[in-house]
């Protein structure tokens, strides 16, 4: 008994190291860009690595216990969908910050108001529409629901990424589907723990500079789409291009 009880203990330890991994890092930064605390920050690392979790038991558990086999392609399409959705999410905040340039540099327009025998003039700025999926951050994110609802479905994407691999290994090293689940579990608790290290860790310099320094802030932000964007493109070629998603069969 004591070496499936190590084994599930350290899967505590291994989801820790794989909060860590570049495209988890990456995402959660880009949601937590725009946190003004990190204690909130801190929440949205647990929703993610709740997300990830349900996922990873979900899928490893199908593999574990009934002996699901998933095939490479789909595998592949799992992988590609974290790196859309880094894609995504990178655009949400470039167009936060298009439409904070837009508003900057369009110019203020004076009309003269008439109301009744009263007349006077009234300044506003005539800016452009925002992008679709700024508009629907914008109008929901003051939504408790969406708040919670958007870390959890980010865990959840990227927990199909990985779920498949790390079933296998953990069939491989405990034969007992019982032991099996029980280490995916401990070790989605690890993920969540490291998860909400991770965000809170990110966030403080988008917390500590929002309202100080916001200039440096904005080009944080700007930081984190962009990485964001261009990595997800980097994993779209990589899983499309060289492990063959796109091109052929998967090697």
């Amino acid at each position: 008994m004591s070496t499936p009880v190590s084994i599930v203990l350290l899967g505590f330890f291994l989801g820790m190291r794989h909060a860590t991994d570049p495209d988890h890092v990456i995402a959660v930064t880009t949601i937590v860009a725009r946190q003004r605390r990190v204690g909130a920050a801190a929440l949205i690392g647990v929703l993610w690595g709740i997300g990830h979790t349900l996922t990873i038991i979900a899928v490893g558990g199908a593999v574990i216990v009934f002996g699901v086999v998933i095939p490479p392609r789909l595998g592949l399409t799992m992988e590609l969908s974290v790196a859309l959705m880094l894609i995504l999410l990178g655009l949400l905040n470039l167009a936060g910050i298009t439409r904070w340039i837009t508003r900057t540099v369009t110019p203020v327009h004076v009309h003269p108001h008439q109301h009744g025998d009263d007349l006077h003039t009234r300044a506003h700025v005539h800016a452009a529409d925002d992008a679709p999926l700024t508009r629907l951050d914008r109008r929901l994110g003051d939504l408790g629901l969406y708040q919670a609802l958007r870390p959890l479905a980010v865990g959840v994407v990227h927990g199909l990424a990985g779920s498949a691999a790390v079933a296998l290994l953990v069939l491989a090293a405990i034969p007992d589907p019982l032991w099996g689940i029980a280490y995916l579990i401990v070790f989605g608790v690890g993920t969540i723990a490291g998860m909400m290290l991770v965000t809170a860790a990110s966030a403080l310099p988008f917390a500590y500079t929002v309202n100080r320094f916001a200039a440096v802030n904005r080009h944080l932000v700007l930081a984190s789409g962009v990485a964001s964007i261009a990595f997800g493109l980097f994993l779209v070629y990589r899983i499309g291009v060289v492990d063959g998603l796109f091109s052929g069969p998967p090697g």
